[in-house]
């Protein structure tokens, strides 16, 4: 008999290459993933981008909200862990409300494609270091959203101890 090489020989060897591919690939998201969750708390994948920069005296949190009112907007600090949410309402449910609101009957439109509807999101972030909650300020302007977070002074944390 004559000898014929394997055909699977070398789809087996490119199935190991892919193999240890993936697996490189799975350790670099694995070491990304545990660096992002020591600050990012959020659950799910995240559509909502936001910054966390330290400016010395302060953090700031930006936060893209594009389409979002100042009142669909919701920010808590609780602890070390700065919430925000929101939510929308599609522009239909907007013209409704506005339409019990005035009474007066609106025409129903026909849409052709209608991709634009209620959206919310929930971001969670866990801040380096203690903040002073009653000087948080925060303002959206053109679809941002920037919160001023400003850090507590370390000697707030300090007291004397006596000695008996």
């Amino acid at each position: 008999m004559t000898d014929r090489s394997n055909p699977f020989e070398n789809l087996e060897e490119l199935l190991n290459r892919l193999n240890r591919q993936f697996e490189t690939a799975a350790r670099s998201w694995e070491s990304d993933l545990d660096t992002r969750s020591r600050l990012d708390l959020s659950m799910g994948g995240a559509t909502t981008q936001l910054d966390l920069a330290d400016h010395g005296d302060e953090f700031t949190v930006t936060v893209d909200v594009p389409g979002y009112e100042t009142d669909d907007l919701e920010l808590e600090l609780r602890g070390d862990t700065l919430e925000i949410s929101g939510e929308r309402e599609s522009e239909h449910e907007r013209a409704l409300e506005e339409e019990d609101a005035d009474e007066t009957p609106r025409s129903e439109a026909t849409y052709i494609r209608r991709e634009r509807e209620m959206q919310s999101f929930s971001r969670q972030i866990r801040l380096p270091d203690p903040v002073e909650a009653d000087a948080v300020t925060a303002a959206v302007n053109n679809g941002i959203l920037t919160v001023h977070l400003p850090k507590r002074d370390s000697s707030d944390d300090s007291r004397s101890i006596e000695i008996e």
